[in-house]
C-alpha cells in the first residue's frame, strides 16, 4: 500500500496515457486487415495491400493533400499573426490591450458549430463563393487564438535584461531581434504553429459549414463511413500519427541535447 500511494500520480499518468493510445494502436492493427465487405470494422485476415497502395481509393489522396496544403498555410498564416499580436499585448500597453485579451479566447472558449454558422453567415452576406479560401480563412482565424496563447506565455517569460545587453553591445533593433529575442520565443512560436497545423488538418465542424464543394479529408472520412470505410483510411491515419510521434521525439532530443551543451563543463 506504500509503494502504491508513493506511485499513484505515476500511475494514473501511464493509465491515461494507455488510455490515449489504445485508440491509435486499434488504427494501426486494422491498417493491416483484410474486409471482408466494406467496412473495416472486424478482423479478417492479415494484408499490406492497404500499405503498397495508400491511394488506392479514389479522391482520398487528393482530399489529403488538400488538407495537407490548407493546414500549412493555415499555420503560416496563423504563426506569424498570432506572434505579433503576442508581443503587442506583452511588450506594449494600449487602450483596448484589455478587450483584446479577453476577444482571444472567444474562438477557444466558443462551440465550433457556432463559430462555423457565423463564418458561413459572414460569407454569404458577403457574396464569398464557398471553397478552398473560405476553409483557408476559417482555419487562420480560429487557429490564431492557440498561437497567440502558446506565444504570449513565452514571451511574458523571457528576461528583459537579455536584450538590454544586446542593445548595450549595440547591436540594432533587427539584430537584437534576430539574434536575441526570436531564439528565446522560438520554443512557444513552435509550439503554436505545430498546435495550429494538427487543429486546422484535424477541424471538420468549421471546414463541413464553409467548405461548398470542396472536400478534405476529415470530410472524405466522414463521407466514406456512412457507405464503407477502406483500410487505406487507417494507413494514413497510422502515417500521421507515426510522423507526429517523430517530431515530437526530434524535439525533444534536440532540446536535450541544447540543455546539456549549455551546461558548464
Amino acid at each position: 500500500m506504500r509503494w502504491l500511494k508513493r506511485n499513484l500520480v505515476v500511475l494514473a499518468g501511464l493509465l491515461t496515457l494507455a488510455y490515449l493510445i489504445v485508440p491509435n494502436i486499434v488504427v494501426l492493427v486494422f491498417s493491416f486487415n483484410k474486409p471482408a465487405g466494406r467496412f473495416n470494422y472486424s478482423w479478417q485476415e492479415f494484408s499490406t495491400d492497404a500499405w503498397t497502395d495508400p491511394c488506392g481509393v479514389a479522391d482520398m489522396c487528393g482530399s489529403l493533400a488538400l488538407s495537407l496544403q490548407i493546414a500549412l498555410w493555415a499555420t503560416i498564416g496563423a504563426t506569424v499573426l498570432g506572434a505579433m499580436i503576442a508581443f503587442a499585448l506583452v511588450r506594449y500597453r494600449f487602450r483596448a490591450s484589455g478587450t483584446i485579451n479577453s476577444l482571444i479566447f472567444l474562438p477557444m472558449a466558443m462551440p465550433e458549430v457556432v463559430m462555423a454558422a457565423s463564418l458561413l453567415t459572414l460569407f454569404l452576406n458577403l457574396g464569398v463563393q464557398l471553397g478552398f479560401w473560405t476553409i483557408l480563412i476559417a482555419h487562420t482565424m480560429f487557429c490564431l487564438s492557440f498561437v497567440v496563447v502558446a506565444v504570449k506565455a513565452r514571451v511574458m517569460s523571457m528576461d528583459p535584461r537579455l536584450e538590454e545587453a544586446a542593445r548595450d553591445l549595440y547591436a540594432g533593433p533587427f539584430q537584437t531581434f534576430w539574434r536575441v529575442t526570436l531564439p528565446i520565443a522560438a520554443p512557444g512560436i513552435a509550439a503554436g504553429a505545430m498546435l495550429a497545423f494538427a487543429l486546422s488538418f484535424d477541424d471538420f465542424i468549421i471546414t463541413n459549414f464553409n467548405s461548398g464543394s470542396t472536400v478534405t479529408f476529415p470530410m472524405f472520412v466522414w463521407g466514406s463511413a456512412q457507405r464503407g470505410t477502406p483500410v487505406q483510411i487507417n494507413v494514413i491515419g497510422t502515417a500521421m500519427f507515426v510522423i507526429a510521434v517523430l517530431v515530437v521525439m526530434a524535439g525533444q532530443v534536440i532540446s536535450n541535447r541544447r540543455q546539456k551543451a549549455a551546461l558548464p563543463k
